[in-house]
C-alpha cells in the first residue's frame, strides 16, 4: 500500500479542460509569430540583399536571352569591370537594363578600327562576346574616352545589338543606378547556373 501511495504521489494532476484550450491558442499564436517572422525576413532579403529580374531582349546574347530569370546581389555593391549589372530606369532609354561592366570611375575606354575593345590601352579578354563592334556601332563618342568620377561604363555582349554607353541615349551610367550583380540564372532550367 505504501508503494502504491508512492506512485500516485509522483503521477502529475490531471489537466482542467480549460487548460487544452489555451495551449491550443498558444500553440497558434506561436505558428502565427514563425510565420510573420519568416514572410519579414524573406521581404528583407528580397528587398536589400537579392532580387530577381527577367531579361526583355537579346542584347545581351550568347550570355543572356530573352526571358532569362536571374538573381541579382544588391547588398553593399560596387560595380566592378567584367560584372554583368542590372540598371535602374533611370537610363535614357526609361527601363531597366542588363549589361556588362567594361570599365570604371577614371578608366579609359577605346574601340580600335577592327571593333576590338581597349580599356587604359590594353585589350580586354572577351571570350562571351556574338562578335566585334562593326564600325556603324562604335556609338556617340571620340574615342579614346575616360569614365567620368561615379560612373561606369557598360556594353551589351551582343554589341551589334546592345543600346548602351556608347550611345548618348545612356552613355556614362551614375554608380547610384546599378541594382546590382547578376549572380545567378534561374530559368531556364537548362542553363540554370552562375553568371560570369
Amino acid at each position: 500500500m505504501e508503494e502504491l501511495n508512492q506512485i500516485s504521489q509522483e503521477m502529475p494532476p490531471a489537466e482542467p479542460s480549460g487548460q487544452k484550450t489555451s495551449n491550443w491558442k498558444k500553440e497558434a499564436w506561436d505558428w502565427v509569430k514563425s510565420l510573420l517572422w519568416a514572410v519579414l525576413i524573406v521581404a528583407l532579403v528580397f528587398g536589400f540583399v537579392i532580387r530577381p529580374v527577367e531579361v526583355k531582349g537579346s542584347s545581351m546574347e550568347p550570355t543572356l536571352h530573352n526571358e532569362d530569370r536571374l538573381i541579382v546581389y544588391k547588398l553593399m555593391y560596387t560595380p566592378k569591370a567584367g560584372d554583368v549589372v542590372i540598371l535602374d530606369e533611370n537610363t535614357g532609354l526609361d527601363e531597366a537594363l542588363v549589361k556588362r561592366v567594361i570599365a570604371t570611375e577614371g578608366q579609359t575606354v577605346d574601340i580600335d578600327k577592327n571593333g576590338y575593345v581597349k580599356v587604359n590601352g590594353i585589350y580586354i579578354d572577351e571570350p562571351y562576346i556574338a562578335e566585334p563592334i562593326n564600325e556603324s556601332s562604335r556609338g556617340d563618342h571620340d574615342y579614346p574616352i575616360e569614365v567620368p568620377e561615379g560612373c561606369i561604363f557598360v556594353m551589351g555582349d551582343n554589341r551589334n545589338h546592345s543600346t548602351d554607353s556608347r550611345s548618348s541615349e545612356v552613355s556614362f551610367v551614375p554608380v547610384e543606378d546599378v541594382v546590382g550583380k547578376v549572380v545567378f540564372r534561374i530559368l531556364p532550367l537548362d542553363k540554370i547556373g552562375v553568371i560570369h
